[in-house]
């Protein structure tokens, strides 16, 4: 595939494919015979796994770092595991975070909610004194406009 389908599909530009490709954080692509880059469906799949890291936060030496492993072949799948394994640990601990803070959010939420009830609940019981007792409230009468 040419770099604007592989760029359509991954969601980066053309441009981040380049530079992805010229640091080695994807391999070279081979070239047609009009001198286009021609990019088979691994490079997609490899993409979307970078992106998975970047999401969860993997610097991009780390992922340097990872693709250089990938590339030396079978001799480094402990290294990689490894590597993942740690990144995992990391991932876990933002995500731990993460629900600790949602948590307070949820908290802050639910009291806005238990404020704004207290306050409606106060209007009425407001509203309700002001009027005399055993008296409805008032309807507006509609106005006649020379019909």
């Amino acid at each position: 595939m040419k770099i604007g389908e592989l760029a359509a599909l991954t969601g980066l530009s053309a441009h981040t494919i380049r530079y992805y490709e010229r640091i080695g954080l994807i391999p070279y692509a081979v070239r047609n015979e009009t001198g286009q880059r021609a990019y088979d469906r691994s490079v997609l799949e490899w993409i979307e796994f970078l992106g998975r890291l970047k999401t969860t936060g993997m610097p991009i030496q780390g992922m340097l770092r990872y693709a250089q492993l990938r590339a030396a072949g079978k001799a480094t799948e402990r290294e990689r595991g490894e590597l993942l394994a740690a990144h995992r640990e990391a991932v876990r601990a933002q995500v731990a975070e993460l629900n600790a803070c949602l948590l307070v959010l949820d908290n802050k939420i639910e009291g806005y909610s238990h404020a704004m009830q207290r306050n409606e609940n106060a209007h009425h019981d407001e509203s309700a004194q002001r009027r005399p007792a055993g008296k409805p409230p008032r309807k507006r009468q509609a106005h006649a406009h020379g019909d």
